[in-house]
């Protein structure tokens, strides 16, 4: 069983903010694949599940806001038997360029709290990610930037960078091959 967790804050007050980027891969990578999220308050957040070559794959949107979304995560891989191994984040990375992607197999939270919350409650920083670009700041904080919407000659990469997402995700589980992944969807 694999488990994809996308990170964000819940509500529409941020659904289309930068912060939210990954929630909006794992939303059109369950649209994807047929799969309905469900609220489970137990564990503090959406679960969807699909299939995927036969294989059982967890679809995962804490509900906890983002700097607690380790609460949501941990008692998912305890309650499913889910090792480390078998988790992808997806989250967005002010460092780099608006959709351009980053994948890792470990690594320190770099100053974003939600995998702060994650490596605290999991236990470790080995487990895999994709990052996805939401540009830095020029003239704002960072809170504020990554609070605020796209701008709108930022959609395409934006949507680019989802789609190429997702694509890594499939890539991942079709092949159970993360070095395989990181290869062909980490472009410079």
């Amino acid at each position: 069983m694999k488990m994809i967790v996308g990170l964000g804050n819940i509500g529409k007050k941020y659904e289309a903010t930068r912060h939210n980027v990954g929630f909006m891969v794992v939303d059109e990578f369950a649209k994807q694949h047929n799969a309905t999220f469900e609220n489970k308050e137990k564990f503090k957040g959406f679960v969807a599940q699909t299939f995927i070559d036969g294989q059982k794959v967890l679809i995962v949107k804490p509900t906890t806001y983002m700097n607690e979304s380790g609460q949501c995560v941990r008692p998912l891989m305890d309650y499913f038997d889910i090792d480390v191994e078998d988790i992808i984040v997806c989250y967005d990375d002010m460092d780099l360029a608006v959709g351009k992607l980053r994948l890792r197999q470990k690594g320190s939270a770099g100053g974003h709290n939600g995998i702060k919350s994650l490596i605290a409650h999991v236990g470790t920083d080995k487990f895999k990610r994709v990052r996805v670009g939401i540009d830095h700041p020029q003239k704002m904080s960072v809170v504020d930037w990554v609070l605020s919407p796209f701008k709108a000659d930022q959609i395409a990469p934006l949507n680019e960078g989802i789609d190429q997402a997702i694509g890594a995700l499939n890539h991942w589980i079709e092949n159970d091959d993360f070095m395989k992944t990181m290869n062909q969807f980490n472009k410079k």
